[in-house]
């Protein structure tokens, strides 16, 4: 494993994605994420530091517990990488299990300053998870016509 100075952001944000995430070592969550953590939606700011990202990881896990992520792209600038993925697991978001596995794609942009994440934020698309599991349905459409992905 190279350390931080020879690591690029990219390389940062995969090794975290495998090894936090992937293989559930959230032992490791400081190796990887600042204290000044933070995370960002819907334009408000959420300090989280490393405690707080250890419960966003642990909640994720809970939700989904085979999780596995695959990093699609990325792309790097500066401080900034935006990574999309494609992440699946059997349990979702409180809905009832089906045992069917759930794939949902998205986009996350995570700012790394000296090695570590400082910030985190993404979106994901849920839309279409939600319609193939029939948590959700469009009106007007046959129940057989929607035919995501």
């Amino acid at each position: 494993m190279k350390n931080n100075d020879e690591k690029s952001n990219k390389e940062i944000i995969r090794e975290y994605i495998e090894v936090v995430l992937n293989e559930g070592k959230s032992d490791k969550i400081a190796d990887y994420i600042s204290k000044d953590y933070a995370e960002v939606y819907d334009g408000k700011r959420f300090e989280l530091g490393i405690n707080g990202a250890y419960d966003h990881i642990a909640g994720v896990r809970k939700t989904y517990p085979d999780i596995q992520m695959a990093v699609d792209r990325q792309i790097s600038e500066g401080e900034w990488v935006a990574t999309s993925y494609t992440m699946s697991g059997t349990e979702w978001l409180g809905i009832k299990p089906t045992g069917n596995k759930i794939t949902v794609t998205g986009v996350n942009i995570d700012r790394v300053v000296n090695g570590k994440i400082i910030e985190h934020g993404g979106a994901a698309n849920l839309l279409e998870p939600m319609l193939r599991i029939g948590a959700i349905k469009i009106i007007g459409l046959g129940e057989n016509e929607f035919r995501a992905g």
